[in-house]
């Protein structure tokens, strides 16, 4: 068997890796979609006190490397508590962290896009606060916000290879290990790379067109 062929009887191993990836990064942007929506509200509407907490948080998952992020939560933070928390949790966890923190600046934009006689205007009709926020100005600010939201995917897409690092078994760590028992690099590299072209390209792809789709005539996405 040539060192070739070797390798390529290594590509299902490699390629299964691409399902962890996507656990990641969907775990992730979805954690993050909940922390950075009532983080962007609280910038927007909320309070000196809360915008203030919600800065601290913002500068700390923006402004820290995100390896260093993981080994605080995994090696330090977690154990001193108590709480048991394998790889792929706590890298879905942080991942989700940090995005927040990315995420809502995206949607704070989104909402400061939108008019803002839109939230006086549904009041006045009789809508409480929280209900003009939730049925007329979110729903714009999604839509807006779309072409933010494909950006964040490819940026969590390329993190989540950082992951490698408490061994979860993504596409870099399968890969590593392809050319442990391959002594190849190259060839599972760039295979590797191939790999998250693809999964930037399909992911972005499908939210574009959603955009396409959604987007509201006259305004621009952030």
């Amino acid at each position: 068997m040539t060192s070739y062929s070797f390798f390529f009887s290594y590509i299902p191993f490699i390629v299964e890796g691409a399902l962890w990836t996507i656990c990641l990064v969907g775990g992730g942007l979805g954690l993050g979609f909940l922390i950075g929506v009532p983080a962007a509200l609280s910038q927007v509407y909320g309070g000196r006190k809360l915008r203030c907490m919600v800065e601290l948080y913002l500068r700390f998952f923006r402004e820290v490397p995100l390896l260093v992020q993981l080994f605080l939560f995994y090696w330090g933070l977690f154990p001193s508590i108590g709480l048991k928390l394998d790889p792929l949790r706590t890298s879905i966890l942080v991942l989700g962290l940090r995005s927040g923190a990315y995420q809502s600046q995206i949607f704070r934009s989104a909402i400061e896009s939108v008019e803002k006689g839109q939230l006086l205007a549904a009041m006045s009709i009789g809508m409480s606060r929280s209900q003009a926020l939730l049925y007329v100005i979110l729903p714009q600010a999604f839509r807006i916000s779309i072409p933010g939201w494909a950006n964040e995917y490819a940026v969590i897409l390329k993190d989540s290879a950082i992951c490698f690092s408490l061994g979860v078994m993504e596409i870099l760590t399968r890969t590593r290990y392809v050319t442990i028992a391959t002594g190849m690099a190259l060839l599972p590299y760039l295979f590797a790379g191939i790999l998250f072209i693809l999964l930037t390209n399909f992911g972005t792809g499908i939210l574009n067109m959603i955009y396409k789709k959604f987007r509201i005539p006259g305004l621009i996405g952030v």
